[in-house]
């Protein structure tokens, strides 16, 4: 490996490591699009960003950064996996120092005692912000303990591929999943759902990757932020009463699947 860079800056090896592992869950595992299987770090205004997506949901969360170098601003794809196993390895470590790629494309991490060079990723991930939706028809916050449960549930019938159905109304969640004509599960939990027009919302997800996601917000009530049926929802963490944590929490973009009536 060529000779790491300087260190750019410095973060909690604890916060880093945490972040990584939420973040991580969206990163492809399709080695034929490589720039998909990694990490895209940005260091910007005394933030670490760190951002994944397999083009289905996408993973964005920042944590606080303190740069050691003449550069404030950097930016860095390492792959998921490789980043995941280092920042374990120094999930203790009270401040980690990060090397950005120089010319010679070599993104590094070290702790007091340990070190770790990986080779970083040709080309950037889609500039998250511009897909990230700004207006909303409608919100709703459910506890996530009991929404995983359920969606494990209901999950059981479904088909390799075939989504899970959650049906929104005032106060309820019902959830679906299967075909009538084999197997087919229905679950009910509470949910405070709020919408201008106050009709229903019925909207379909990948249940892996909706359970992917509730796993990785890790907080007591998550809150859904619906544009359309068709359209990408936004997660996000909260307590029960819909109170929201920092700016620097995980956000998860999540497409829905197309389901006929």
């Amino acid at each position: 490996m060529p000779k790491l860079s300087d260190a750019s800056g410095t973060a909690s090896g604890h916060d880093l490591a945490r972040a990584v592992s939420q973040v991580t869950v969206a990163a492809s595992r399709d080695d034929t699009l490589p720039i998909l299987t990694g990490i895209h770090l940005t260091v910007a205004d005394g933030k670490l960003t760190l951002a994944a997506t397999d083009r289905y949901r996408f993973a964005v969360r920042s944590i606080d950064w303190t740069p050691t170098g003449d550069t404030a601003d950097g930016q860095a794809v390492v792959p998921a996996k490789a980043l995941l196993d280092s920042a374990k390895m120094l999930a203790d470590t009270d401040q980690v120092d990060l090397a950005l790629p120089s010319s010679q494309g070599v993104f590094g991490m070290a702790g007091p005692a340990r070190s770790t060079t990986m080779r970083a990723l040709e080309g950037q991930l889609p500039a998250y912000k511009n897909l990230w939706p700004t207006e909303f028809e409608a919100t709703a916050v459910v506890g996530s303990a009991e929404l995983a449960a359920a969606v494990k549930r209901v999950a059981l019938v479904a088909e390799r591929g075939q989504p899970v159905q959650l049906h929104f109304s005032q106060g309820a969640l019902s959830l679906t999943a299967g075909s009538s004509d084999d197997a087919q599960a229905r679950d009910r939990i509470d949910a405070n759902f709020e919408t201008e027009t106050g009709a229903p919302l019925t909207i379909a997800f990948n249940p892996a990757f909706l359970l992917d996601g509730l796993g990785a917000i890790d907080a007591d009530a998550v809150k859904f932020s619906i544009v359309g049926p068709t359209k990408p929802a936004l997660l996000t963490g909260t307590d029960k009463d819909g109170n929201a944590p920092g700016d620097d929490s995980l956000t998860y973009l999540i497409m829905p699947i197309r389901v006929s009536n």
